[in-house]
């Protein structure tokens, strides 16, 4: 199915996927599962990737990447999806993705020089330090606690922060504080650069969690005492913070979305040729209708979450914000692609579960997504307070009578 999608596009997702199937599905199978990929590995894929012009396709030429256009690249987000070693590999794994673009976007050259470059090279890792304990910050972000005031030409930071991918592999974190108390939250808070090495800075732990880490992210919990960075590390404006993350999430989710659609699209294909090899009660598993028709349904349901990834990314390259078409994306797509993998790990049943497949890390990776970048009942608030913001009462017949 072509979604309309460029010629660009098409040729770039077919190499992507020339390149999974090749090499990095090979290198997959080599692996005892289970367990965490060494990181030779995925620089050896990355140089790979680079050999073949896929490396980076979604961050400008001048900084190294490809420049290829946000609508135009996201079909290939699907086709790493199908690995859990592709993304890194092809360095559009989050949350390094998502942080690349918001220094990018929001970064001076100097902040490039030092942060984006290297980062895009694989030569540094980063973290987004927004979520936080009990006060808010993830969900509700404007229940924010963290704080940055200026001393001097310093910012300095105090708060807690949890839940921070790759918070205890980070060589710098993107933080999102509030940099004046008396303003909203979404007009008082800032993005500053913390380095990893910054006195004050305290990754308390990396918190235990649902899955094999594979690729090896951890989650962490952070502390920020009396942490001092220059002023030239605020990205961005001072107040812009929730500006510039909400220009970030947006495309992150839907990179998400597509590289998780990649994943339940790889295990069904892992699936359907299971249930076609394996016979049950006289005839191949496949030939059964009900497998057949949960198949279909997941097919069918992968097809819509795709096309309505397009069409938000759509309305975000006219420049629009598409806050409530994005929210369908994410909560659509979560569920989906958590039942499609759901259905094949089912039908292929001891071997579902095991770690020669994998769809085993599939599953344990998938069911985090109704909860990152905004559990479901989130977004689905956004969509019911929009469509309800759209209701005109003066229109509405009489409530029936009985």
């Amino acid at each position: 199915m072509e979604y309309q999608d460029s010629e660009r596009s098409r040729e770039l997702a077919g190499r992507a996927r020339d390149f999974v199937d090749d090499v990095v599905i090979p290198r997959e199978r080599e692996l005892p599962g289970g367990t965490a990929v060494p990181d030779d590995v995925i620089a050896e894929l990355r140089e790979e990737a680079k050999s073949r012009d896929l490396y980076a396709p979604q961050i400008g030429e001048e900084y190294g990447g490809m420049g290829v256009d946000f609508r135009d690249v996201l079909p290939l987000f699907e086709e790493a999806g199908r690995s859990l070693l592709a993304p890194p590999a092809m360095r559009v794994d989050a949350p390094d993705e998502g942080n690349m673009h918001t220094l990018e976007m929001a970064g001076t050259e100097d902040q490039k020089d030092r942060w984006l470059r290297p980062l895009l090279e694989g030569e540094l890792t980063s973290a987004f330090s927004m979520t936080e304990p009990r006060q808010g910050g993830g969900a509700d972000p404007k229940m924010i606690g963290t704080t940055a005031e200026k001393d001097g030409d310093e910012w300095v930071i105090d708060g807690h922060k949890w839940w921070i991918t790759n918070g205890g592999e980070a060589d710098f974190y993107i933080t999102l504080a509030r940099t004046d108390q008396e303003k909203h939250p979404y007009e008082g808070c800032s993005l500053i650069v913390v380095p990893e090495d910054t006195p004050g800075l305290d990754v308390e732990r990396d918190i235990p969690h649902l899955g094999d880490d594979v690729v090896s992210h951890v989650h962490s919990e952070i502390r920020y005492d009396d942490v001092r960075v220059p002023e030239e590390n605020l990205l961005g404006e001072e107040g812009e913070g929730f500006t510039i993350a909400q220009k970030r999430l947006g495309p992150a989710r839907l990179t998400h979305c597509m590289r998780y659609s990649g994943m339940a699209a790889r295990a069904l294909e892992v699936a359907k040729a299971y249930t076609s090899d394996r016979e049950g009660f006289g005839d191949p598993i496949a030939d059964k209708q009900g497998v057949r028709f949960e198949i279909a349904e997941a097919e069918t349901n992968l097809h819509a979450a795709r096309t309505m990834v397009r069409h938000a990314a759509d309305e975000i390259s006219r420049g629009n914000q598409a806050r409530v078409e994005v929210s369908m994306c994410k909560f659509f797509t979560a569920n989906v692609t958590e039942n499609a993998i759901n259905t094949a790990l089912q039908f292929c049943g001891a071997s579902g579960i095991g770690k020669d497949l994998p769809i085993a890390d599939f599953y344990e990776n998938v069911r985090q997504f109704r909860i990152v970048d905004g559990p479901d009942e989130v977004h689905k608030r956004v969509i019911a307070r929009n469509a309800y913001e759209n209701v005109d009462m003066d229109e509405l017949d009489p409530l029936p009578t009985f």
